[in-house]
């Protein structure tokens, strides 16, 4: 009589992880919320500082209006994922939903943190990087956790998927637009555009994304390099013998002229970067390679 073991399908078993790590993502989303929302209590709002989304908005119309940022939040938030649903379906509104109650929420429980912490917001350079630090934090986490913050998202998503702009150029467009309106009403008196403002406002984005990506794929410790070259066999000799180092030979093809290539894959820490470049040149000054980062490397010896 033979005993049958029934074995574990990979496909199952992933699926199951991925349930496992549901609590983890979503403390993810809690703390990118809760990171957002101080950046816009703490520092953005203060300062009248426009950098796109439902939180810039709120700002422009506080000017224009006298209207309180917290309900104007809470009621475009709102607004935004009844459109979402009809627009874009149940299954993404759910996480829009999701997201946007908990920055909500952050939005409303920081709202008088300023007033503890007694940040001197009048240094300019603090709110432009603590507030670009911040803002890229938040982003970073909540793009890591699978979810999504709402408000100009849905927009976003929407101009994505139906008119088929890249999800670059329907960022560009909407927070772009948020921004340049608060160039125009600023509340500075006697300003037709605010470009001090806006300039800070750059100057912080262009933080926050660098951010962003660091905290979505962490710092790169180490380097892949592609080399293709005429001298394999000594590029190989340097790289195991003298740096020990494994590679791999991939087979390639010129797409041009259709010749048949060897193409060497080294990965190598980041500290000895300059060392397999010179020592490529110094090999052959004619070799062609591609050096890519490399955040996450398993297995091998």
């Amino acid at each position: 009589m033979k005993l049958m073991f029934w074995k574990k399908d990979p496909v199952d078993e992933a699926a199951k992880a991925a349930t496992r790590d549901s609590w983890y993502r979503f403390f993810m989303l809690l703390v990118g919320c809760f990171c957002g929302a101080l950046a816009f209590n703490i520092f953005f709002l203060p300062r009248n500082i426009v950098i796109g989304n439902i939180s810039g908005l709120s700002i422009i119309f506080k000017q224009l209006y006298g209207w309180d940022t917290t309900i104007f939040i809470l009621i475009s938030s709102a607004a935004l994922v009844v459109v979402s649903y009809f627009a874009l379906g149940r299954k993404s509104t759910i996480n829009d939903l999701i997201g946007t109650a908990l920055f909500d929420v952050m939005i409303i429980l920081t709202q008088d943190f300023g007033s503890y912490l007694q940040i001197n917001i009048d240094n300019i350079m603090l709110v432009v990087l603590f507030g670009g630090l911040l803002s890229g934090v938040s982003n970073g986490l909540i793009y890591r956790s699978g979810y999504s913050s709402g408000g100009t998202d849905i927009p976003e998503e929407m101009l994505f998927r139906f008119l088929h702009f890249s999800r670059g150029k329907a960022n560009f467009m909407v927070d772009g637009s948020i921004l340049i309106l608060g160039g125009f009403f600023s509340g500075t008196p006697g300003v037709i555009f605010a470009w001090e403002q806006v300039m800070y406002a750059i100057i912080i984005l262009y933080l926050s994304s660098i951010v962003t990506d660091k905290v979505m794929l962490g710092i790169s410790e180490s380097k892949c390099f592609y080399i293709v070259t005429t001298h394999e066999t000594s590029v190989k000799r340097y790289l195991m013998t003298y740096l020990k180092h494994g590679v791999t030979v991939l087979d390639g093809r010129g797409g041009f002229t259709g010749d048949h290539k060897k193409v060497i894959m080294c990965i190598i820490p980041t500290k000895e970067y300059f060392l397999v470049k010179e020592g490529i040149h110094n090999i052959d000054a004619d070799a062609f390679f591609l050096v890519t980062d490399a955040y996450e490397v398993y297995g091998g010896e």
